[in-house]
Formats: C-alpha cells, sequence, structure tokens
C-alpha cells in the first residue's frame, strides 16, 4: 500500500490587497477536529452484498482479504434474495442461514471479527434488501395508503425469497420499535470491537397517499379541517388540492422523521454502533431529515452529483464531519449496460464531480459475496468489483487516488459565504415532476432530485438552508453562525416561505444580516394570516440591508472567481485553505454517462482569483487529461498545489466500441 501523491515545489504568487474587513472570517480551527470520530481512515469502502445462500467462512475472509488488498478500508454489508430470483425461480428453496437466526448471527460475527483483524471497518445495512421490513411484520405494523385500507406494501425480494413479508409502517415508532428489536438482537453480537454503523438505503416506501394510524385525525386537530373531502385530488397542481398538499406534506415530514430516522439514530446508538443513511427520496424535509443521521450519505448516478450540496448541507449545519456517498450506481444506464465493462477513468469523472459537491468518503457499488476464488456472482445495478471485470487492474490505484482526496476534504471546516434557503414549501406545493423528469422510482418534486444552487453564486460556494437551521442559528460578528458554517448572507429565491421561518428572517435582519430577496413569497398552506404575513414582508423589504438584486448588495466578498466552467470545493484547516478544483468535464453530469464519456486529450488551462486573508490571489489552474487539482494556501497566502494525478497508458480502443478504456498506473515515490 504505497502512497500515490507527491508534493510539488509551492509556486509563490503575486498579491493584490483588497479591504480586509471585507472578508469572510475564518473560522476557528482546533486540531482535535479535523476529522470525524467516524471514518478516519479514508480508504474506499464497499457495499457488499450477501445472496441469501448457505454463507462460508473461507468465502467471507477470503472476499475481505481481496478487497484488503485492493485499497478498500471497509464494507457495508447488504442481505439480499437467493441468486435464483433473478430466474424469477419461486419453486426452489435455496438453503441459507435463516434470516436473523444464531446460525446467521454467528457468520455476521465472524465477517465482523475478520475485517477487524484486517483492520477494516464494517457496517450493517439493518434489514434485508432496501425499505426494513420482513416476515415478521403484521399487517397493523406496516406501510399505509390513506386511499386504501386493505393495501400493505409488500417485500418480496428479501433473504427470506419467496416467502413474502410486510414493509413496516415508517410514520409509526412502535412499528420501527419492534422491528428493531429483533433486527438488533440479531446483529448485537456484531456489534463488538471496532465501531460499526447501521445503514438504510434510500426511500424506497411508497410515497402517494402515504399514511399511518391517527393521521386523518391528527390532520384535523392540526390544521382544523379534514383532509377526506381533497383526498381523491391531493395531487392536483390546481387550488386548494395544492395548498392542501403543503399541509400534508409538513405532516407527513414530521412523522417521518419523529417517527423513523431520529428513532433509528437513537437505536444505533443503544446498540452500541453509529447511524448512517440516505434520506434521498424520503417525502420529508430532506435536510431536517439528513441532519439526524451520524454519517449522511449522497448517492449518484441515479442522483445526480449536485444533488449532494443537500447533503453536504445537512452534514455542516448539524456538525457532521464526514459525508458518504453510494457510487457508480447504473453508471452508464438502468440497471445494467456495459456491465462488468466499466472505464476506470469514467468512475473517476463521476468520484470527482461528488467531490467538488461536498462528499468526502467513497462507498463502491459494489462487491457481491463470491465463493473462495471465484468470480462468477454479480450484482445487476453496479460495477463489478472482482478479477473478471474490466476493473480490475485499476482498482488499488484507483482507491489511492480516491482515499487521498478524501483525506484531504475532511480537514478543517468547510467554507461557504452564502446560504441558501432550500425551497422545500415550493416542491410540497409543486406536486409531481414534469413527465420528461420522472423515472420509475421517482415521482415527486419533493425529492428535490433537480433542485440547483443559483449559478450566480457559484463563487462563493453557497450551501443550503432551511426554517430549522435559521430557528438555530446566530448574527453575531457580522456572521450568520450555525453548526460548522459562517455565512456572510443570506439568499431567497422561492415562491413560498412558512411563517415561522419568514419571522426569523426578519429577526436576523434587523440585527444586520444581509438578505438578497430575489422573490416576494407567499404563504403555503390552505389556512393563511394574510395581514401577519405581509407585515412582516414589509418589515423585511423595508430594511436597507435587503436587496432584491444580488450584484447591488453590500460587498460580500467571493471565494474563488472564475470557476464558471469547473466545480469546486474549499475547506479552511488549521494550515490556511484547502481547495479541490474538479476537472472541467466533471461539471454538470447527469444519468447516465456516455460509456466512454470521460475520454479527453485536451488539456484545459483557466485563471482564477482566490479571496483569502485580505488577499486576492491569482491562479493558473492547468488541468491534463483526466486530472483534477488539490491547492493550498497557506495563512501565509503562499500556495502549494498537490500532485494528485492518475498517469493514463495510450489509449486502447475498443473494435466493438468507438471509445476508449484507459488503463492506469500511478507514478510511485521510491520508499
Amino acid at each position: 500500500m504505497r502512497p500515490i501523491l507527491r508534493l510539488l515545489v509551492p509556486s509563490l504568487l503575486l498579491f493584490m490587497a483588497i479591504d480586509a474587513k471585507a472578508q469572510p472570517v475564518s473560522p476557528e480551527i482546533k486540531p482535535d477536529i479535523s476529522c470525524s470520530k467516524f471514518y478516519t481512515d479514508s480508504r474506499p469502502w464497499t457495499r457488499w452484498w450477501w445472496f441469501a445462500a448457505d454463507i462460508q467462512k473461507k468465502d467471507l475472509a477470503d472476499n475481505l482479504i481481496w478487497l484488503k488488498n485492493h485499497g478498500f478500508g471497509g464494507v457495508e454489508i447488504a442481505w439480499v434474495y437467493p441468486l435464483n430470483r433473478m430466474n424469477k425461480d419461486t419453486i426452489h428453496y435455496t438453503p441459507r442461514q435463516k434470516w436473523l437466526s444464531p446460525e446467521w448471527s454467528q457468520m455476521v460475527c465472524y465477517a465482523k471479527n475478520c475485517a477487524d483483524s484486517l483492520g477494516m471497518g464494517c457496517d450493517f445495512t439493518f434489514g434485508s434488501l432496501w425499505p426494513f421490513g420482513d416476515t415478521e411484520v403484521p399487517f397493523g405494523e406496516a406501510t399505509m395508503n390513506m386511499t386504501d385500507p386493505s393495501w400493505r406494501q409488500v417485500i418480496a425480494a428479501s433473504w427470506d425469497y419467496p416467502q413474502k413479508g410486510y414493509v413496516i409502517d415508517h410514520l409509526n415508532k412502535s412499528a420501527f420499535a419492534n422491528y428493531a428489536k429483533r433486527t438488533g438482537d440479531a446483529l448485537k453480537p456484531a456489534l463488538q470491537g471496532a465501531p460499526s454503523g447501521l445503514f438504510c438505503d434510500s426511500w424506497e416506501v411508497e410515497t402517494k397517499y402515504l399514511s399511518t394510524n391517527g393521521f386523518i385525525e391528527k390532520f384535523a386537530e392540526k390544521y382544523g379541517y379534514s383532509i377526506l373531502p381533497y383526498r381523491d385530488s391531493l395531487y392536483s397542481k390546481q387550488n386548494p388540492y395544492a395548498a392542501v398538499r403543503y399541509d400534508y406534506m409538513k405532516l407527513l415530514s414530521e412523522h417521518v422523521i419523529d417517527g423513523f430516522y431520529i428513532p433509528f439514530t437513537q437505536k444505533s446508538h443503544e446498540l452500541g454502533a453509529y447511524s448512517r443513511a440516505q434520506c434521498s427520496g424520503a417525502p420529508c424535509d430532506i435536510l431536517s431529515a439528513y441532519s439526524k443521521i451520524d454519517i449522511p450519505e449522497s448517492e449518484a448516478l441515479l442522483y445526480e452529483p449536485s444533488f449532494s450540496n443537500i447533503v453536504a448541507s445537512a452534514a455542516s449545519l448539524s456538525g457532521k464531519r464526514v459525508v458518504t456517498s453510494e457510487s457508480f450506481t447504473c453508471l452508464y444506464g438502468w440497471p445494467r449496460d456495459h456491465h462488468s465493462e466499466e472505464q476506470s477513468a469514467d468512475l473517476k469523472l463521476l468520484a470527482d464531480a461528488l467531490f467538488a459537491n461536498g462528499v468526502n468518503h467513497i462507498i463502491w457499488h459494489g462487491k457481491p459475496l463470491n465463493p473462495a476464488g471465484v468470480d462468477t456472482v454479480k450484482f445487476y445495478a453496479s460495477v463489478h468489483l472482482g478479477e473478471n471485470g474490466s476493473l480490475a487492474g485499476d482498482i488499488t490505484a484507483l482507491n489511492k487516488y480516491l482515499t487521498t482526496v478524501s483525506a484531504e476534504l475532511k480537514k478543517g471546516l468547510p467554507v461557504s459565504a452564502v446560504a441558501v434557503y432550500l425551497p422545500t414549501e415550493d416542491s410540497w406545493i409543486a406536486g409531481e415532476l414534469p413527465p420528461e423528469k420522472q423515472m420509475i422510482w421517482a415521482w415527486g418534486e419533493y425529492e428535490q432530485r433537480y433542485t440547483y444552487l443559483p449559478k450566480e453564486l457559484k463563487a462563493w460556494q453557497p450551501s443550503w438552508i432551511n426554517g430549522e437551521f435559521l430557528q438555530k442559528a446566530t448574527f453575531r460578528e457580522g456572521r450568520l453562525k450555525v453548526g460548522d458554517f459562517s455565512f456572510s448572507a443570506l439568499y431567497l429565491d422561492v415562491n413560498f416561505i412558512e411563517q415561522l421561518a419568514l419571522k426569523r428572517i426578519v429577526e436576523l435582519a434587523e440585527t444586520g444580516l444581509p438578505v438578497c430577496l430575489k422573490r416576494i413569497p407567499a404563504e403555503p398552506g390552505l389556512h393563511t394570516t394574510p395581514g401577519t404575513y405581509i407585515n412582516l414582508l414589509k418589515k423585511l423589504t423595508g430594511l436597507k440591508n435587503v436587496k432584491r438584486d444580488w450584484n447591488k448588495m453590500d460587498k460580500i466578498p467571493p471565494l474563488v472567481t472564475g470557476t464558471e466552467k469547473m466545480d469546486f470545493w474549499g475547506r479552511h484547516t488549521t494550515e490556511g485553505f484547502t481547495l479541490f478544483f474538479a476537472n472541467p468535464r466533471s461539471k454538470g453530469l447527469t444519468f447516465p454517462l456516455t460509456y466512454g464519456q470521460s475520454f479527453n486529450t485536451v488539456t484545459d488551462t483557466l485563471n482564477v482569483q482566490i479571496y483569502f486573508q485580505g488577499k486576492v490571489i491569482p491562479y493558473t489552474l492547468i488541468f491534463k487529461p483526466y486530472q483534477s487539482l488539490i491547492l493550498k494556501v497557506g495563512k501565509d497566502t503562499r500556495t502549494s498545489e498537490m500532485d494528485i494525478s492518475l498517469i493514463p497508458k495510450t489509449p486502447v480502443y475498443s473494435p466493438r466500441i468507438s471509445v476508449a478504456r484507459e488503463k492506469w498506473e500511478i507514478e510511485l515515490p521510491k520508499k
């Protein structure tokens, strides 16, 4: 395991002085908080699928050793169906350790002990397949639908296949507690030794008309009217249904967060573990949900890399230092285009996009459990980790690169000059996505799947904020402070803001917070208080520090200008300022990648200006093909560039496809 980096000779730059008083204040960085207490080892992890089978210890050890030797730092065990399900075989029963049985726990314990002995981490999905549920969930504790009392969501492709069970009611604390008791008891023996995480994948519970026992009654109590007359047209874009839908989504969000995400983290701690979760797709205030998780996790490419900004914002607002990402899922299309033929340069392209949007730890998707010495078992929706895939010769080198960048992006604290109000209210009122943006698993605006930070704020590295964190924020010393963030201004460009959030914004603006109010918002919900709301708007718009045009705001210095053609991420550290600049080809990636999209023979040269410590530092970024850059600015404003380059061999063109497949090698320093 040799390091892959070498330092370049620091280059001295010309400095241009600017008004030091206008500069963002660097947060105080203490050495003991430079990294989270979790995932301090920055080697990538991988999801490790265990297909329902008779699991053998020798196979577990063989797989873990292979991963260790290829630069992986840990695994996340994910239990899924037996392989005969892929042939729709419901007749033949695949022998296996019974789900949650002592024999099953014994294999899980062995895997954890083996990982510990290898110096690897080991997390556990808190169930089989994706939404939590199993054959023991009773009808009364299963997912409910407001329009059909007889309906329950079935979990049909779990470890128990071909048996079917129910998905738990994720809005019901008691349902989760009962499920968590038997699942946690079975996992408890494995939660010894090094700390482990309990994992929850993206929300794959049916969301339309989602309900729970007593929900209709609670709705009437909270809002003073019944939802029943509006229920059948709840997803209409017309009023009053859009207004009712906002009230419904707000109450639903409270149930999802209070009934599931908070108890999930509490149960993880009770078991001596930490929580790691993807809240993506959940019908709730996504920033608030992610903030309740110890390790918030993004995903790509079923979500665009820019979505990771929401996850990273939630992490920093709540003082979390690690943001993981399920990476490379369905890279070239749903579900398995070019499976086992993946190009490592394409993976690097996506990883760099994730790094530039706030991710600092990569979880590969992933590794199927194979018998020792065998590589025939594959998982359909991922890149293939194994000796028989096209990535086999590149994995170790690519992991060294990912490790180095991840480690750098965990140091210090994130820097963001502007807080942008996340349009949660807008998304709840909007309802369904336009048909051209819908996917078989995604239909609602509430996911924030296509919510983007304002382009005009790019140079300020903006981050998202919501009403919950505005209530927690303070404005002092000319800064809006909340969690790990210290902002210069607040930016609002939404159609709707709830009254409580607007009231808090007025309070902060009255104490001097600069606010850019791009649009005059309205109050959401069916029953509003127009007089009170209008008075709040009058107060806000009457303040001198509230402007409608960002370009007319008083001096709010950017962080880096000249970044229109690339994405970047910056962090303040004990040494100064660290900047990751993603190769311009990583900007604006969307699902799916074109096979070989990374192919490039052009060197890009871009000029930027870095604002730091009362100076403007001009710098020329030279992006060689495939390469991204890390630039460090010391407290003395001197700069040094880390060489994180992967050096491609001559591209080899396949006669079958007219794209290049890159094989990577690393220039290694002498021992």
